[in-house]
């Protein structure tokens, strides 16, 4: 399963950037954010996303 991930904009929430990942990269990107207080929302890719 893939999944997108996009950072949020730390003052109004607004996506800055996305990319879609596997399933497997999803636990590292969310420690990454998580140790400098980055701000991501996390939902299923569409089948077309790459």
């Amino acid at each position: 399963m893939r999944f997108e991930i996009m950072r949020l904009n730390d003052v109004d929430g607004t996506a800055v950037d996305s990319t879609v990942v596997d399933a497997a990269s999803v636990n590292r990107i969310v420690q990454q954010a998580a140790a400098v207080g980055q701000r991501i929302y996390i939902r299923p890719a569409d089948a077309s996303a790459s």
